[in-house]
């Protein structure tokens, strides 16, 4: 029940706030892209201590030291919204590659509308990885990391999904880095789940990925590597499924050795 009282009253405050903010982002489009970002995630500043202060839900960041001097391409686990809204704080100027429907949602759409976003037709099909890299390598240009979530879409923690090459074939084909990440924001803040939980997040930054004369399948193989082995480093309780489901593939095998 206090779980979904504090839900409740964080719709309550936040939603008037991104309302205000959707509006007024509307108006930011005279200024160049990089202002147009610092006016608009204050949004994003007003909103982590709303969502510490009434969800109960904080954060940690390790790994800050492998963050590279240059804009990278950041490849991060997508479990929730929660991770849109933190890595704003966490990272230097950053542009998402998000489907262009989020644009046509009323207020919250109008605000991403303005931001150094990268906007790709998933319809599109090979034309959007063109889009990304198109896109992106602008907003590298410009001084933006890019962020890509290679599972495409939010997967529940414990759980991953086929990697996508799209962000490693725009670090290679733009000559930036790649820096993954780990987190379990899932564990607090599930999937379109309206009640959230308190707890702490951890936010785990990865050892820099060069991308100079590699493939983008090395590149994607060398970031999933990491980022799945830190989510089980770091989260090994959600991954007993797997432990369980490797014993039972293991059993028959072994019964049969020793009936041998």
């Amino acid at each position: 029940m206090m779980n979904l009282l504090r839900s409740t009253l964080y719709m309550i405050v936040i939603a008037p706030i991104t309302m205000i903010y959707g509006l007024g982002s509307a108006l930011t489009f005279p200024f160049a892209p990089q202002t147009r970002y610092r006016i608009i995630t204050c949004w994003s500043k007003i909103a982590m201590p709303i969502i510490a202060a009434i969800l109960g839900i904080r954060y940690r960041v390790i790994g800050r030291e492998n963050l590279p001097t240059v804009p990278a391409v950041i490849l991060c686990k997508h479990q929730s919204a929660w991770e849109t809204i933190a890595l704003q704080r966490i990272f230097p100027p950053i542009a998402f590659v998000l489907k262009r429907e989020l644009l046509r949602i009323p207020f919250f759409g109008w605000g991403l509308a303005q931001m150094p976003i990268i906007s790709i037709d998933r319809k599109a099909g090979k034309d959007a990885l063109k889009q990304v890299v198109d896109q992106g390598k602008q907003r590298i240009a410009e001084g933006f990391w890019v962020v890509i979530f290679p599972e495409g879409t939010r997967a529940a923690i414990g759980f991953a999904k086929r990697y996508k090459v799209g962000g490693a074939t725009l670090a290679t084909a733009a000559g930036v880095p790649v820096v993954p990440v780990a987190h379990n924001a899932g564990e607090f803040w599930r999937r379109n789940a309206f009640i959230k939980r308190p707890g702490n997040i951890t936010v785990s930054i990865g050892p820099v990925i060069d991308t100079v004369g590699r493939t983008p399948e090395e590149v994607n193989a060398q970031a999933e590597k990491w980022i799945e082995g830190e989510m089980r480093r770091l989260f090994p309780h959600h991954y007993t499924h797997e432990a369980k489901g490797a014993a039972a593939v293991a059993a028959p095998a072994g019964i049969g050795a020793n009936n041998a």
